[in-house]
């Protein structure tokens, strides 16, 4: 997993590359975590990602569940690929998909 964190102002973009899978989805969680109450909004770029599993998944949802009550926008940008992943498990009715 290759992983960019960038801020425009308060806006956060973490980018995603490679894959989110049982061995990663932890350090993915923990860098989201880790810039909580830093940012206004944020937009996960899974453009150039190539795999998620359930774990990365169940990160996801969990970012939306902590930043929903707080009214932060949270996006998340996705191929193809991706957006069939999160279609088929029926994540595309909770999360903001671009």
């Amino acid at each position: 997993m290759e992983l960019i964190k960038q801020y425009n102002e308060k806006e956060l973009t973490i980018t995603v590359k490679d894959k989110i899978d049982t061995i990663t989805a932890p350090d993915f969680e923990n860098e989201i975590i880790s810039e909580m109450d830093k940012f206004d909004s944020l937009i996960i770029d899974l453009s150039d990602l190539e795999y998620i599993s359930s774990a990365g998944l169940r990160v996801l949802v969990a970012t939306e569940k902590k930043l929903k009550p707080k009214n932060i926008p949270f996006v998340i940008k996705v191929n193809d690929n991706i957006k069939e992943i999160l279609v088929m498990s029926g994540l595309d009715k909770i999360l903001n998909l671009e």
